[in-house]
């Protein structure tokens, strides 16, 4: 059998009792990071094979892992931190494992993003996890335009050289929403900073960051709460044209261009 296992996020009592018992009976431990595992393992004096598990070579362990499973092999795979498969390692070996037709489990435990949702105080009946953000702007804002009119609060997972920037970046692409930024989450420097993505300040960009963002607002039942003005500098402030943002305000509206003529004769 295989098993995906969560392993604690920060404080390594953070794991099920029965995580620390599937991790001292299986035969090989895959792990993102063989040193970084070693730290947990060492911790519940557990040793066994590992092997090296990354998304640098998660294709090529395939055909490995369906070896050992085909043996009797128990294998159990962890990641640094955290669900497996969860912007981490593993979505390609769920694949494969479906696509051979064997069967695998999963130990729940920790993930970042559900403590960080509340710690945020942000509305968490509803929320849409998009995970890192791409490196290219390109791709970035292909993913943003995809969940920017979502009304459910989203959730991105950054890194600490990158948490300043995306920030910025969510700023420019979303408008001034409320935010919290979440950091360390379960450890003695746990830290979740409010605020809105202008104003948010984040005094020490270290440890790994979840940004949690309030949903559009843009549209209530009896209409917009933008003016048209408002909407239209809205867009343009997201590094569309006027040209551009007037249309796209015309069609969310539902209004003629013609209906906004005066804002495109405006200084």
């Amino acid at each position: 059998m295989l098993y995906f296992i969560s392993t604690p996020i920060g404080n390594l009592k953070d794991i099920s009792y029965r995580a620390v018992e599937t991790l001292k009976e299986v035969d090989v431990i895959l792990c993102e990071d063989t040193r970084h595992s070693l730290k947990l393992l060492d911790f519940y004096g557990i040793k066994k094979q590992l092997i090296s598990y990354h998304k640098y070579n998660e294709k090529e362990r395939i055909a490995e892992i369906l070896s050992l499973l085909q043996e009797n092999k128990n294998v159990a795979v962890i990641s640094d931190a955290g669900t497996p498969v969860i912007s981490d390692p593993g979505n390609v070996l769920t694949v494969a494992l479906r696509e051979n037709g064997v069967n695998y489990t999963v130990i729940p435990g920790a993930t970042a993003f559900v403590p960080a949702l509340i710690l945020s105080g942000l509305d968490a009946s509803n929320f849409t996890f998009v995970g890192f953000l791409p490196e290219k702007n390109k791709d970035k804002d292909q993913v943003i335009k995809n969940v920017e009119k979502h009304k459910e609060t989203l959730i991105f997972y950054s890194a600490p050289h990158d948490v300043k920037n995306d920030i910025s970046y969510l700023y420019q692409k979303l408008g001034d929403r409320k935010v919290a930024v979440v950091k360390e989450i379960t450890k003695i420097h746990e830290t979740a900073y409010l605020g809105t993505l202008s104003t948010v300040d984040i005094v020490e960009p270290k440890g790994e960051f979840v940004i949690i963002v309030e949903g559009f607002k843009g549209e209530t039942e009896s209409g917009f709460i933008l003016s048209e003005k408002e909407h239209i500098d809205l867009y343009i402030s997201r590094g569309y044209s006027k040209k551009e943002a007037i249309n796209l305000v015309a069609k969310e509206r539902g209004v003629s261009k013609n209906a906004l003529y005066k804002y495109t004769i405006e200084e």
